[in-house]
């Protein structure tokens, strides 16, 4: 890639040269309150060394990097060595000299000329830079820089705070930059300008630990505003019923399309479902013109960790509800009650109950037990909290497993989960699991070893073995007879483990193509990275085999009945729409996939009688799609409006609150009109 840039805008920067004495600055990362990595950056006049390195469920980023600081605080050399979150190696390197500027990463590489330095976004950094982001950006005109590969950043004073206390305490002020991925994140900078915290990310400088839950409960309040906000700007409420006029209505049962029908909604309920008329409507009827598409019922993601920011990007996907993995519990709590309140947009959360034993891979979410004393009184506090089901995870102790399932089923809850390490799928299908979390943590039973330690990264990079596996073999069969017998469900998330093994440094996931340009420019650049390390084509052909593997595991399950659970461990919302996608690549009929993603999930959650399908009576959560993904499943991702509750979003409204190009026009809305 080559292309023309102009410097200078950078040229007016007023001098931000690094400090002249050698200086230390050393930070810490926690997650749910426990230490799991650190950031220490050495920094001699223009020359900074970092040293990052993160563990946290069995995983993590590592960088090795030299960076050396032109005068205005821009890198002008950059070197990034290290290993990135499944373990992938990093080589990453960016240079200034003579009015140009190149770059080498593992999602692209290119070369621009350049009267001045310009800021790259690295692809695989630590979190300092961050702070030399908000640096320069305090002194660029306007707080607004380009950056390179392209895009822009800007930062914007939020507020200042003051933490600690006497000596030690802290005159601070919390920035938020936006510019180069899905949503803005905030920076926290000492009076002199360091880098203090990012508490997104868990980053506090050492020996401060105590004040970042302040920090995060502020981020988090911050955040809360901006959804709030949100909410007004992006919800449609009506006065009065509402028609939603010529659209042809998914039938669950037939997985079919129905004749052109008009469906009348008022408040929160659907009224009627009738023949699509071409007369007057009646008076202070809301017409909201289907213009011919399909009407669905909500869509479903049975794998998800929510935040404030995926609740929006899974409206925008059509997705009504979701059941919550694994979250911070407090926050879940709140989120969950805004929700219902009206104060935030979202879809519907079923909430289940995180639950980790103690390791050195232990996840930090929910709670962790050291004793089965202490995970039974966790099962009940998830109870008394109206949490629905409980989740077990990696490290969880295998004994432990049965007596927390009893404990769970007697006070009406169900159980789903990791197989725990040194367990095996078969084991906890016959301990009672209701389901099993991922598909690759149930074909691990029939490809690794006894003894292998699933709670590295070999549970998501041993699937490459899955390139031999023989789908009849006894031990396969015993476990889909199991499943069949004690009617657990598989709770997929087949689309995490393809963008994993078919993941390539420089190549846009088959997954990802059809949004990926609709976004901003560090998303795709994320999005362009492999995850796997590949030593050959050998190792190439296996990863793909494997994947394969895995869509034919899919219908062999459907076809022999177990209930599959369409889910994503991601927060976007293309995910879930990729995942029916696979369904149908799998060889599953995309009328079956669409109930799979709408009625079935009501039912397992027991309430196919408020919602799941288009009925008079039931509660109004739908989703209005442009062409019939009954014939085309990918028609899905042509989402007009959805809806929860009678009230509607229209997903090009919600992209373009997140600066992303939409991908379907609104649909036409007729306001009521008087006698």
């Amino acid at each position: 890639m080559r292309m023309s840039l102009l410097g200078a805008s950078l040229a007016a920067l007023i001098s931000l040269a690094g400090p002249a004495a050698a200086e230390t600055e050393s930070y810490v990362v926690i997650a749910n309150g426990e230490r799991v990595g650190h950031l220490t950056a050495e920094v001699e006049g223009s020359q900074v060394e970092i040293d990052y390195a993160v563990s946290n469920n069995g995983r993590g980023p590592k960088a090795q990097e030299t960076i050396t600081l032109g005068p205005d605080g821009i890198p002008v050399e950059w070197s990034i060595k290290g290993s990135s979150l499944f373990g992938n190696a990093v080589d990453e390197r960016y240079a200034w000299k003579d009015g140009e500027a190149a770059w080498k990463s593992a999602p692209d590489e290119g070369e621009v000329e350049a009267a001045a330095p310009i800021f790259y976004v690295p692809a695989d950094a630590s979190p300092w830079i961050e702070g030399q982001f908000a640096r320069v950006l305090l002194k660029a005109p306007g707080q607004t820089l380009p950056v390179l590969p392209s895009g822009s950043l800007k930062l914007e004073k939020v507020r200042d705070v003051t933490l600690g206390e006497g000596s030690r305490a802290k005159a601070l002020t919390i920035y938020e930059m936006s510019g180069i991925d899905l949503e803005p994140g905030y920076v926290v900078l000492e009076a002199d300008g360091d880098l203090f915290a990012l508490p997104g990310a868990g980053v506090v400088r050492e020996g401060y630990e105590a004040e970042l839950q302040a920090l995060r409960d502020m981020n988090r309040d911050l955040a809360m505003d901006r959804a709030k906000a949100a909410r007004d700007k992006l919800a449609h409420s009506f006065d009065g019923p509402v028609r939603i006029a010529d659209v042809r209505v998914f039938d669950p049962l037939t997985m079919k399309l129905g004749a052109p029908s008009d469906v009348l909604i008022e408040g929160d309920r659907i009224v009627s479902v009738i023949a699509h008329s071409a007369a007057r409507p009646a008076a202070g009827e809301t017409v909201i013109d289907g213009q011919g598409g399909a009407l669905l019922p909500g869509l479903h993601d049975m794998h998800h960790h929510t935040s404030l920011s995926s609740a929006l990007f899974n409206l925008a996907a059509g997705v009504t509800a979701v059941r919550d993995q694994g979250n911070e519990n407090e926050a879940l709590l709140e989120w969950t009650k805004l929700l219902e309140a009206g104060e935030i947009a979202g879809p519907r959360i079923v909430r289940n109950g995180f639950l980790e034993g103690r390791s050195p891979y232990s996840a930090r979410h929910g709670f962790i037990a050291d004793s089965l004393e202490e995970a039974l009184k966790d099962v009940e506090w998830y109870h008394d909290h109206g949490y629905w089901q409980i989740k077990i995870y990696n490290s969880f102790n295998p004994d432990w497993v049965a007596p927390v399932i009893e404990k769970a089923h007697a006070l009406g809850m169900g159980v789903t989960g990791h197989v725990p390490a040194f367990s095996s799928p078969d084991r906890v299908i016959f301990e009672g699991y209701d389901d099993i979390a991922h598909v690759n943590q149930l074909m691990l039973g029939w490809i690794l070893e006894a003894g292998e330690d699933t709670r590295t990264p070999l549970r998501l990079t041993g699937m490459a073995r899955g390139a031999n596996l023989d789908l009849s073999s006894p031990r396969v069969r015993e476990t889909v007879e199991a499943m069949k017998t004690h009617d657990v469900a598989l709770d997929t998330t087949a689309v995490i483990l393809e963008r994993l093994m078919l993941s390539r440094s420089g190549e846009v996931n088959p997954g990802d193509a059809p949004y990926l340009s609709h976004v901003p420019i560090g998303y795709q650049r994320y999005r362009k990275r492999g995850f796997v390390s590949l030593y050959g084509p050998d190792d190439d052909r296996a990863y793909r085999q494997g994947f394969q593997k895995v869509l034919d595991t899919l219908k062999l399950l459907d076809d022999e009945g177990v209930l599959l659970l369409p889910g994503t461990d991601d927060g976007t919302g293309f995910t879930l729409l990729r995942e029916l996608e696979l369904y149908v690549k799998a060889g599953i009929p995309a009328g079956k996939t669409l109930r799979l993603a709408t009625y079935d999930m009501e039912a397992y959650f027991g309430r196919e009688d408020e919602l799941g399908s288009i009925e008079a009576g039931k509660l109004a959560d739908l989703i209005l799609v442009a062409g019939d993904p009954t014939a085309d499943i990918s028609d899905i991702r042509k989402t007009r409006m959805t809806m929860v509750g009678g009230v509607a979003y229209f997903p090009a409204e919600i992209y373009e609150h997140f600066s992303i190009e939409p991908f379907a026009p609104p649909p036409p809305v007729r306001p009521a009109q008087a006698d």
